[in-house]
């Protein structure tokens, strides 16, 4: 004991960082160790976690599940209207992106965008008429994801609108996304003035009919050796996709040249189109994901995450093991905004897009696209930093999608909701900011966290089904 208290003080300080800071002034040495109670300190939930950790009923259905989405296939088949794809989309609805809500608690961009829908759709010839048709109920509003469909920030999806159909060939499940309109003002930002919806009538008239024959003609196209090639050329295929885009316009514009049954105006004008728009493999980046997610989705006990949505006022999760929304309030996003805008002007967290995050590529991919911190912030070594974070809160690494920061091994995926409830790590998620008022549209890009709340509440109400013995 003597030897001990006469070497020099080095205490590790797990609490306050202040704590540490006194030491430090007195002359000592100080480690802060960042920790946190279990499960956000609610002690509810830190017993249910408790009783989930080492369960081997657990940890057997988490293998099934996170192999299912490892063996998924995700194969783009088609392009359809979504009133032909999507299941029950007849009559008057529109979908929107993250848990439901309803309209009087939408945010400003996605009631934005459910008028400017309605006026796409021709059901109503101003945005006031829009605005009366949607509060007297004649109008179904649901989530994308209730339709086995994702769609980027507001999400709108209506039955007109032309979607992509996107199948695992290993379960045979399929999922949908809208297309991608680029950026700026766009209806998935809130946007809907006349220019936004006559792109959308453009898409809906021209560039979807001539997708579907030019998809059609080249016999499907597999989505994941795309993404792979992508993650080694610079993107992580959320917010980056311009390598991705890239590679799916030589895909499109070959067959496209070689087909006879195609309008050379209208061969032209989508091609243009889509060599303009970086973001255009977005939404087929996370009908992919949705795909390779609803694969693992419905295996008893397990806690694989295989659902992270937002609507600009809660932020919903779901687990593979329950078939069921948990949320919290939705949380400000940190980023870069465009000349004339700040934090201020900004919605909440907004879209399905974080369906790549929660499949291991987003920003759990970061590590893989350096250049994405131009656009969302921060420096290529918080990039690298964000991809091992993740490391902590996954079931492993995907061997299909590797990065070349990380010597080439997986990126991490299979979220599971006991790590981030232990750990405190949130799921990164980098993301487009929406201004605040409807009918404005995209006002800059940055990064936020999955509340951890959702998490807890997840692990608790698996354990509640559940029986541990004494």
């Amino acid at each position: 004991m003597a030897g001990l208290i006469s070497q020099d003080l080095n205490v590790v300080n797990i609490g306050l960082a202040s704590f540490g800071d006194v030491i430090r002034e007195k002359g000592g040495k100080a480690t802060d160790l960042q920790w946190q109670p279990p499960a956000g300190g609610n002690p509810k939930d830190a017993w249910n976690l408790a009783l989930l950790t080492g369960d081997p009923r657990i940890a057997e259905a988490n293998k099934l599940a996170y192999g299912r989405y490892l063996a998924a296939q995700p194969f783009l088949v088609g392009v359809k209207t979504a009133r032909e794809a999507l299941p029950d989309m007849d009559g008057r609805i529109i979908l929107h992106s993250g848990p439901p809500v309803t309209w009087e608690n939408m945010c400003g961009p996605q009631q934005g965008a459910v008028l400017g829908a309605v006026l796409f759709e021709g059901w109503a010839g101003d945005l006031d008429g829009a605005r009366r048709l949607v509060e007297a109920g004649s109008i179904r509003l649901e989530p994308c994801h209730h339709h086995r469909a994702v769609g980027p920030m507001a999400g709108i999806t209506s039955p007109s609108m032309p979607v992509w159909i996107v199948r695992d060939a290993t379960s045979g499940n399929e999922a949908y996304s809208n297309m991608n309109e680029g950026l700026g003002k766009v209806l998935r930002f809130g946007a809907n003035g006349p220019d936004v919806i006559a792109r959308l009538k453009w898409m809906a008239e021209t560039m979807g009919p001539t997708l579907a024959v030019i998809v059609e003609e080249m016999g499907g196209l597999d989505l994941k050796p795309i993404m792979a090639q992508a993650l080694h050329m610079g993107d992580e295929v959320h917010n980056r996709n311009a390598a991705a885009s890239s590679l799916l316009f030589r895909k499109l514009t070959t067959t496209a040249l070689a087909s006879k049954r195609l309008d050379a105006k209208a061969v032209a004008e989508t091609l243009t189109f889509v060599a303009g728009n970086d973001h255009f493999f977005l939404n087929l980046s996370m009908a992919a994901c949705k795909a390779m997610l609803d694969a693992a989705h419905g295996v008893p006990c397990s806690t694989l995450v295989t659902a992270m949505a937002r609507n600009g006022v809660e932020f919903g999760i779901k687990i593979s093991g329950l078939d069921r929304w948990f949320t919290a309030e939705a949380p400000f996003i940190e980023g870069l905004f465009f000349p004339g805008y700040g934090q201020a002007d900004a919605a909440r967290d907004l879209g399905d897009s974080a369906i790549t995050e929660t499949a291991g590529v987003g920003g759990f991919a970061m590590a893989a696209a350096p250049a994405i911190v131009q656009f969302v912030g921060g420096t290529p070594r918080d990039a690298l930093a964000n991809t091992l974070r993740m490391l902590n809160i996954t079931l492993g690494q995907n061997p299909a999608f590797t990065l070349p920061a990380l010597d080439f091994t997986g990126s991490p995926a299979g979220i599971d909701a006991r790590l981030v409830a232990d750990t405190g790590i949130q799921p990164v998620i980098n993301t487009g900011i929406a201004h605040r008022e409807a009918g404005i549209g995209q006002v800059g890009a940055g990064l936020t966290y999955a509340p951890l709340a959702c998490f807890s509440q997840a692990v608790s109400a698996l354990a509640e089904t559940m029986t541990f013995d004494a």
